[in-house]
């Protein structure tokens, strides 16, 4: 009876923690507390883990809802993946990228492809090429924060490269947003690019079996740990007072020690507010943070589609940014001898793919597919699913640095981390990692 009435007054003792959002950024936090001895619970209104890399089945064949892979320079998620034991089911590939433009696909992964891109003038292919150089050689990104991307590029790369090369790839990730974004994004961009090269070309990393192997990995480890998980569960409020946070859920209201969100941070100024420490100021800091959302389409095919893995569609007639053939990036054989695709496009949330049909949008986009590839047979498709997601990619606009939350919010034991922090890099499954790992050492620190 003493050894039970002790057991019990440890596990009172423990410090509880609450991690709103089962993505990488909250299953980090919360496998790290509880390798510590926290009492931690994940709340998340998905019916899976994993955030924008959640898992789902396609034909057969596990798969992410948007596409990921991961880089030769990210080592946070390859010492998480290597101390899971799952480092051994990633294999990085030789990547190959192409660009569609004015009804042709384009190579684009050497200075080689560059000179033979008609599109471009030779002098601009030139141009572009020692734009590229200089780009990857620079080490102080800081005034790179004063200036737009659009009109960085057009005063160095030129007006016709900027118009065929850049303007396209800006529209399509941001929108109305395009001229607004800053030129240190899109040298992080690059540079990540650069950093995952070796002699023979760009490597990415998959794992065998999907990223679901590497999520279910940290899913399983928290919860042998005593972590707790509990999905289709929506966050209504938190509410700091007396050292402790309550969190209410549809289902009641819960007390712990110490909350991390990991939402974005207009879904977290909502949680907020009305919350006696938090200053209008604060909010409007959180809301003054854009975001555009995106719509990510995926289908098997029995057909080889295209030679080149990645393909970025600057052409304003497909209705997509990106088209994926996965399976010449890991080979089929990684998708059980099938051939995986990816459609991807981002959108403002206003857009009318928010509310149309999915149907009616994988209609239209196999119709820019066929556009594409002319010998394209959606016959042979065997199976396709469309996902949406709002507040997938944040806007990083001049002075966007003054807009940043710091992790530790007004409310007493409340942190909050999302990938509108990981500045001047942009979103990833790594920094996720690396900023899960930074919020668990506040909270076990405070």
């Amino acid at each position: 009876m003493a050894t039970f009435q002790n057991e019990q007054n440890n596990e009172k003792s423990k410090k509880s923690v609450a991690v709103i959002g089962a993505g990488y950024t909250g299953l980090t936090i919360a496998y790290r507390l509880a390798q510590k001895g926290c009492r931690v619970t994940i709340f998340d209104k998905e019916n899976e883990v994993g955030g924008l890399a959640a898992g789902f089945r396609l034909d057969g064949v596990p798969l992410e809802k948007i596409w990921h892979f991961l880089y030769l320079s990210d080592s946070y998620a390859l010492d998480l993946a290597e101390e899971l034991g799952v480092r051994d089911k990633l294999i990085f590939h030789d990547s190959t990228v192409s660009t569609y433009y004015d009804g042709k696909v384009y190579p684009f992964m050497s200075a080689k492809d560059l000179l033979l891109f008609k599109p471009l003038s030779f002098i601009n292919r030139v141009r572009t090429g020692a734009v590229g150089v200089y780009l990857k050689l620079i080490k102080n990104w800081q005034p790179l924060t004063k200036i737009t991307a659009y009109e960085w590029m057009k005063k160095y790369a030129g007006k016709q490269a900027t118009e065929v090369i850049w303007k396209p790839l800006l529209e399509g990730k941001f929108g109305a947003y395009y001229d607004k974004v800053i030129m240190s994004w899109l040298w992080g961009r690059i540079k990540v690019r650069v950093d995952s090269k070796e002699s023979s070309g760009e490597k990415l990393g998959y794992f065998n079996g999907g990223f679901g192997v590497f999520t279910n990995a940290l899913a399983d480890k928290i919860q042998e740990q005593g972590g707790e998980i509990k999905l289709n569960t929506s966050i209504k409020k938190i509410i700091s007072a007396n050292n402790k946070v309550t969190i209410i859920t549809e289902d009641g209201e819960k007390e712990f020690d110490a909350v991390a969100s990991t939402t974005p941070s207009n879904v977290f100024a909502e949680l907020i507010q009305g919350g006696k420490q938090v200053k209008k100021s604060y909010l409007d800091k959180l809301k003054s943070i854009n975001y555009v959302g995106a719509i990510v389409m995926t289908f098997s095919s029995k057909q080889k589609i295209s030679p080149y893995y990645w393909h970025n569609v600057n052409d304003q007639k497909i209705p997509f940014i990106a088209f994926l053939a996965n399976g010449e990036l890991a080979g089929t054989e990684t998708y059980q001898g099938k051939n995986i695709y990816y459609i991807g496009f981002y959108a403002e949330h206003n857009h009318s793919y928010f509310t149309e049909e999915k149907e009616k949008i994988m209609d239209e986009w196999l119709d820019g597919v066929q556009i594409m590839f002319p010998n394209f047979d959606r016959t042979q498709i065997t199976d396709r699913a469309l996902f949406k997601f709002k507040n997938a990619q944040h806007i990083v606009d001049l002075g966007y640095k003054s807009k940043i939350p710091a992790y530790q919010t007004p409310l007493k034991n409340v942190y909050l981390s999302n990938f509108s922090q990981i500045y001047p890099e942009d979103r990833g499954l790594n920094f996720a990692i690396r900023d899960g790992e930074k919020i668990a050492k506040m909270i076990m620190e405070d």
